[in-house]
């Protein structure tokens, strides 16, 4: 993907990364943002709750499946319980790779295995927040959410 291209796709696109791990955390928002992309930071499933209830633009989160206190797999419930359009990508190391699978059949968007690349991990988000886009005209439409 061209930076030009990516720049463009990802105006108005606005993440939420949630990890225990704040070193990872702070990198990976610094990626996003070289990328065009606006993100928030959360440490924890709660933290992100929090974040989610604060900032209401948030289009994707990005949520680490094995955190300590609320796992990510708890906190994808939370969050599509509160935000049913809001699309959570799982980060999942091989050996969470089961629990990322049942994060499938709550409702993820998708998952990817960390680390991974950022190509991949834009293709992903650039995928969801159009999901999430074609689902909010639907409601739109149908004079509701969904």
């Amino acid at each position: 993907m061209s930076g030009n291209g990516v720049r463009e796709r990802a105006s108005g696109v606005r993440v939420l990364l949630v990890d225990d791990e704040a070193g990872f955390l702070e990198t990976l928002k610094k990626r996003l943002a070289r990328r065009g992309l606006e993100a928030e930071t959360a440490g924890s499933g709660e933290a992100a709750l929090e974040v989610l209830a604060r900032v209401p633009e948030i289009d994707v989160v990005l949520l680490d499946v094995k955190m300590p206190g609320m796992d990510g797999i708890e906190a994808l419930q939370r969050i599509k319980a509160a935000r049913p359009l809001v699309e959570v990508i799982l980060l999942t190391g091989h050996a969470t790779l089961e629990g990322a699978v049942d994060g499938m059949r709550l409702g993820a968007f998708d998952y990817l295995m960390k680390p991974c690349e950022m190509d991949d991990l834009l293709a992903k988000v650039f995928e969801a927040k159009a999901r999430k886009a074609e689902l909010e005209g639907r409601a739109a439409g149908a004079g509701g959410t969904p």
